[in-house]
């Protein structure tokens, strides 16, 4: 049998708020985790997706479904999803429509120490220096 390809949804959020909630702004961490699960289920993540506040029917969260490069959806907790999707129970339901599963890896997230949100944060500012924080 075929893995089943995965796209991964992350959310971007302010770095701002990297002391109230650091792993909503730590977009590698929410891939890694998706990786995990993915991993975990045999499967293999092929696409990630980087999203605020995106609409259901959004092109760029379908194009690939669309194209036959992605099986099913994964997100790393529902929390990430509702700051990822506008409104989580519209994509849900075009995930059903489209007979696309979507997932939440339900992983136990990092404890975040000074370190780790001080690199995160240097990680995150470095974009103007050619980094892109991935």
């Amino acid at each position: 049998m075929d893995e089943l390809r995965v796209a991964a949804i992350t959310s971007l959020a302010p770095l701002e708020e990297l002391d109230a909630d650091p792993f909503v702004v730590d977009t590698r961490s929410q891939h890694a985790m998706c990786a995990r699960w993915a991993a975990d289920q045999g499967y293999v993540v092929t696409r990630q997706l980087l999203f605020l506040s995106l609409r259901a029917d959004h092109f760029g969260l379908w194009r690939d479904v669309e194209a036959g490069q992605v099986d099913l959806f994964v997100a790393p907790n529902r929390r990430v999803l509702e700051r990822a999707l506008r409104s989580v129970e519209e994509f849900t339901a075009e995930c059903a429509r489209r007979g696309v599963r979507l997932e939440t890896a339900g992983l136990d997230e990092p404890s975040y120490t000074s370190a780790m949100k001080a690199e995160v944060h240097r990680r995150l500012s470095m974009p103007t220096a050619g980094y892109d924080g991935t």
